[in-house]
C-alpha cells in the first residue's frame, strides 16, 4: 500500500499547500511521485469547478467576468504557495539576465527580482486572466477545459523531470535524480492525462495535450543548453506556468468548437 500512497502523498505536497507529505519519504517515492502529477493537476481543475459555483450561485459574479478570471487566477496560485510563480519569475531573470551559465544558475538562487522577473510573470498572468476571462471557457465544454489545462500543465512536469538531468549537485531535484527515471510512473502520469483529457474534452483535449507536451520539450531543450545541461525545480515550476497560459489560449477556440464534442466533457457539464 505504501508504493502506491506514499508516491501520491509526495505528489500533493509538492504540489500543493496541504500538509500531506510523508516524514520519511524515499528518494525512490519522490521519484515515483512524478507519476501522480496529473491527478493533482485534476484537484487544482476541482478547484476551479468549485469556484465556479461559489461565484455564480452565492456571490452573484458572472463566471467569465474578469473579476471571475482574476479570481481563478489568484486560486491558482495561492493552492501552490506562488511556487510555481515564483520559479518563473527566478527562470526569466536567469534567462535573459544572466550572459554566462554560472551567472543564470547564480541567479536563480536570488531570492530577490529584477525587471525580467517581473515582465514575464505579468506576461503570464495577463494571459491567464485574459483567457479565463472568455465565456467559452465558464459554461458548457468549456468547464471541462477548467479541468483539462491543470492536468495537461503538471503533465509536462512529470515529462521534462523524466527526459532531462537535473542541473545542480543539491536541491530537491537529487531525490528525483537518484531515484532514477522511472519510466513506468511516466507512462502512468501520460495515460492518466490522456486519458483526462480525452474524457472531458474529448479530441480537443488530446490536441492540447500533445501542443503543450511539444512546447514543453522545445523549453526544456532551450533551458537546458541555457543552464550547463540540465534543469533546475525554477525551470519545472516556469514550464508549469507557461504551459497553462498557453493551454487556455488553444483552449479558448477549441472548447467552442465541434473537437470538444467527441469525448465525454460535454455530456458532463450539460445534462
Amino acid at each position: 500500500m505504501r508504493a502506491v500512497f506514499a508516491p501520491l502523498l509526495v505528489a500533493v505536497s509538492f504540489l500543493t499547500l496541504l500538509p500531506v507529505g510523508l516524514a520519511s519519504a524515499t528518494d525512490a517515492e519522490i521519484s515515483r511521485s512524478r507519476g501522480w502529477y496529473p491527478l493533482v493537476g485534476l484537484l487544482y481543475g476541482l478547484a476551479l469547478a468549485g469556484l465556479v459555483v461559489v461565484l455564480r450561485e452565492l456571490a452573484g459574479i458572472a463566471p467569465g467576468s474578469l473579476l471571475a478570471a482574476a479570481l481563478a487566477v489568484t486560486l491558482l496560485a495561492v493552492l501552490n504557495r506562488f511556487l510555481h510563480l515564483d520559479g518563473l519569475m527566478d527562470f526569466c531573470d536567469a534567462m535573459w539576465g544572466g550572459r554566462t551559465v554560472e551567472r543564470r544558475l547564480e541567479i536563480m538562487r536570488d531570492s530577490r527580482v529584477g525587471s525580467f522577473a517581473v515582465a514575464g510573470g505579468a506576461c503570464v498572468l495577463l494571459i491567464k486572466v485574459g483567457a479565463l476571462s472568455s465565456p467559452l471557457l465558464w459554461s458548457g465544454a468549456g468547464v471541462g477545459a477548467l479541468l483539462v489545462f491543470p492536468v495537461v500543465a503538471r503533465w509536462t512536469m512529470t515529462l521534462l523531470l523524466t527526459v532531462f538531468p537535473y542541473g545542480r549537485r543539491q536541491g530537491i531535484g537529487q531525490a528525483f535524480a537518484a531515484g532514477g527515471r522511472p519510466w513506468l510512473a511516466t507512462a502512468l502520469a501520460l495515460l492518466t492525462a490522456a486519458a483526462l483529457a480525452w474524457l472531458l474534452l474529448g479530441i480537443a483535449g488530446l490536441i492540447v495535450l500533445l501542443a503543450a507536451s511539444i512546447l514543453a520539450l522545445l523549453l526544456g531543450v532551450w533551458a537546458m543548453r541555457r543552464l550547463g545541461g540540465g534543469l533546475t525545480g525554477d525551470c519545472y515550476g516556469a514550464v508549469n506556468e507557461i504551459i497553462e497560459a498557453a493551454a487556455l489560449v488553444l483552449l479558448v477556440p477549441l472548447a467552442g468548437s465541434s473537437l470538444a464534442t467527441a469525448g465525454y466533457g460535454i455530456g458532463i457539464w450539460t445534462r
